[in-house]
């Protein structure tokens, strides 16, 4: 099926099609991905509406979905995907969305312990070559400043043995850095281009 290229230079739909090859223009606003969506009752837009909103291409309709919770909230489930006739990947709207919301400084104040959260995953990840719960609570408690919180769960989770000292060693850790820094290296491009 062809794609609609109708968007403005400046606009948020531009760059999706530029940077993910996702048209916008191909939802038709059935609104079967907000009737899947598992979480949409927590979002403040629905998967629909912030298509629509990015279809307007009006810069206080991108200013208001880059703003928004629901590209934080979005499990990348693909339910909406499964669900839609026109496969407009909205999981990857939503990754692509998240990036520029941080990239513009335009994030949602209440989202803040989410992206914590995203960036002490990924880091544990990158340290270890895969995850270590003890190293993301301890990152993540560090990065939020909230380290007492869940204290009293510890014993518990140590007894049943879901929190490990020391992470288990992986083979060829470099080469998972090396997928972080090769990612790094295409996002600094990108950013030098626009």
């Amino acid at each position: 099926m062809p794609k609609a290229c109708f968007y403005l230079n400046n606009s948020l739909a531009n760059s999706i099609n530029e940077h993910v090859d996702i048209s916008v223009a191909r939802c038709y606003q059935c609104g079967k991905c907000s009737a899947g969506c598992p979480i949409v009752e927590f979002m403040d837009y629905s998967p629909s509406l912030v298509l629509r909103y990015l279809q307007t291409e009006l810069p206080e309709n991108d200013d208001a979905v880059l703003r928004s919770k629901t590209i934080w909230y979005c499990l990348s489930c693909e339910m909406c995907i499964a669900r839609c006739p026109m496969e407009v990947d909205i999981p990857v709207i939503m990754d692509f969305l998240r990036i520029e919301s941080i990239r513009l400084r335009k994030t949602h104040k209440e989202v803040k312990n989410i992206i914590r959260f995203h960036k002490a995953f990924l880091n544990t990840i990158k340290r270890n070559g895969r995850l270590h719960e003890m190293g993301l609570v301890l990152d993540y408690k560090t990065r939020s400043l909230d380290l007492l919180q869940d204290l009293a769960l510890s014993p518990g989770m140590f007894k049943r043995g879901k929190l490990r000292i020391l992470p288990e060693q992986v083979k060829n850790r470099k080469e998972i850095k090396h997928i972080f820094t090769i990612g790094s290296n295409k996002r600094k491009n990108k950013s030098i281009k626009n």
